[in-house]
């Protein structure tokens, strides 16, 4: 799931820089999408079609999986000194 989500969001975007982290919580898995401010808005899209085909897309994996997933978008922190 994590390489899915990871592959998507770098061929939507063309930017590398984005990463998903995957938490453990209450029997389902979350995972967040950090990606930069300048991409947040494709990974979103027009009234947040993009990330809800994003999440509809996982959680049609999850199923085949037999698992529960949660799909957060965070953004990445600028570059720290």
């Amino acid at each position: 799931m994590k390489k899915l989500l990871e592959y998507i969001s770098r061929s939507l975007t063309e930017n590398e820089e984005i990463q998903v982290q995957v938490q453990e919580q209450d029997g389902a898995k979350a995972y967040t999408i950090v990606a930069p401010k300048e991409v947040m808005g494709i990974l979103i899209g027009k009234e947040g079609k993009t990330i809800r085909a994003i999440r509809a897309l996982a959680r049609a994996r999850a199923i085949v999986d037999q698992e529960k997933v949660f799909i957060n978008l965070l953004e990445k922190e600028a570059a720290q000194t």
